[in-house]
């Protein structure tokens, strides 16, 4: 590796770094001001509001923006490196300008590592309290009652419920069918059933079981049974903030318990499976496109360059929203929404990089 290697790596970190400094501290100043009143209402400790909530929140927003401001450091840094001549002169000494994007590269693997690293193992879990707090001193939740559950939370195990009630943790006029070879070989039929959060049970009132046998049907009718059911209260909630409490492994694994149950809320889990994926490699194609418009000297600077990039970073962010307002709205599928940005800008960042060797 060159001297000239290190030195862009150098001046591609140190930018990113403080600009993302510079950034999220501004952003903070604007979430005091917004959220002081909740903050004073609650009796919120100055140790709770930096540790519990703060805390979480700067990785959670600069892992969830990192791509754009990899964007906006490249083309700050290369601008200046352009108008100092810096580029011209790195190309007069016989370095292509392939071999001059190296250390761009290089550098947008590194962060574009560490965002998946960030965004798939680390921010989950400081998610949980970062969500914990909002739910608890910010956010007025209200949990809505669902209506007309159906739902299979076991191969060949199917349920219905009429209505469940979250606050009270019942559900009203409840069926549980289990097939066997596509056969109904038993039904349960019950006025309502309650959640025990002690025992983790739920308590099955005034039902009736009926088994389907070869040459005979069987018939049980009781007051109150205890009964055991891949079921939780917090699936009838539709809470897409869970998965972000989630790991890579644990995500995989409720999308693959969801898909079974045919929850409604499968799409939206698999947008943030995807997007955890697609936004590190967001920034390889952004640090391409950065490099691409900004290694030209002009006749504006670094406000001409700078301009073009945030207009670029806007429809990026605009593109992604649209994409993933289909994937909820229509059939497109939530991998595709997802990743059809990266493609569009890909292309982009090719049709550029072409335009800048000459």
């Amino acid at each position: 590796m060159r001297k000239i290697d290190l030195y862009i790596i150098k001046k591609f970190l140190g930018t990113f770094f403080f600009t993302l400094t510079l950034i999220l501290l501004i952003v903070i100043i604007f979430d005091i001001s917004e959220k002081i009143d909740d903050f004073l209402e609650h009796e919120v400790s100055l140790r709770s509001i930096i540790i519990d909530y703060y805390f979480n929140f700067i990785p959670y927003f600069g892992n969830l923006f990192s791509p754009l401001f990899i964007f906006i450091s490249v083309i700050f840094f290369t601008s200046k490196m352009a108008n100092n001549s810096e580029i011209i002169a790195i190309l007069n000494s016989r370095m292509s300008f392939k071999r001059l994007l190296r250390p761009f590269i290089i550098s947008a693997i590194i962060l574009g590592t560490l965002s998946f690293i960030l965004g798939n193992f680390i921010i989950p879990a400081s998610n949980n309290e970062r969500i914990n707090f909002e739910n608890k001193y910010i956010r007025n939740k209200r949990l809505s009652n669902a209506k007309n559950i159906h739902m299979q939370i076991l191969p060949g195990q199917y349920i219905y419920m009429e209505s469940f009630n979250y606050k009270r943790k019942i559900g009203y006029k409840f069926t549980l069918e289990n097939f066997k070879e596509g056969q109904l070989i038993s039904k349960l039929k019950a006025d309502y059933i309650q959640f025990d959060s002690i025992k983790g049970k739920w308590d099955v009132n005034n039902y009736e079981i009926r088994e389907f046998l070869t040459n005979k049907e069987n018939i049980n009718q009781g007051s109150k049974l205890d009964t055991t059911l891949n079921l939780h209260p917090k699936e009838f909630t539709k809470n897409t903030s869970l998965v972000e409490t989630m790991n890579m492994f644990e995500l995989n694994d409720y999308i693959a318990k969801e898909e079974l149950k045919g929850s409604e809320q499968l799409v939206y889990h698999k947008i943030e499976k995807h997007k955890r994926n697609a936004f590190p490699f967001a920034s390889i194609i952004l640090t391409l496109i950065a490099v691409a418009i900004s290694s030209r000297k002009t006749k504006g600077g670094i406000g001409i360059h700078l301009g073009i990039g945030i207009l670029i970073a806007f429809t990026y962010i605009l593109f992604m929203q649209i994409s993933t307002t289909f994937a909820t709205n229509s059939n497109l599928a939530p991998a595709l929404a997802v990743w059809i940005p990266n493609i569009i800008y890909s292309i982009l960042a090719l049709f550029l990089m072409n335009k800048a060797k000459r």
